[in-house]
């Protein structure tokens, strides 16, 4: 699959039903394979699975659990954050 192709996909939290927005970049390893999923936004009080980057919210690839037709699901705890 091309990032093109992931770019007009919704990204969807399954914890809390929210839609995150789409993808404006991804973020591969030395291996070239997916590390991270970049969606614009701003993080509230979430913090936790995903940081802030300047350019948006990073969802480390492990937080994504399906890629589907329409949309890709990740499953971020939004009452999680690092302190805890």
């Amino acid at each position: 699959m091309s990032f093109s192709e992931l770019r007009r996909k919704d990204v969807v939290n399954i914890c809390d039903g929210r839609k995150m927005g789409r993808p404006i970049d991804l973020i591969l390893n030395d291996q070239a394979c997916a590390q991270a999923l970049v969606v614009p936004g701003r993080l509230g009080g979430l913090l936790g699975f995903f940081k802030q980057d300047r350019e948006g919210i990073v969802i480390d690839w492990s937080r994504v659990r399906r890629v589907g037709d329409d949309v890709i699901l990740v499953e971020v705890d939004p009452e999680r954050s690092e302190s805890q």
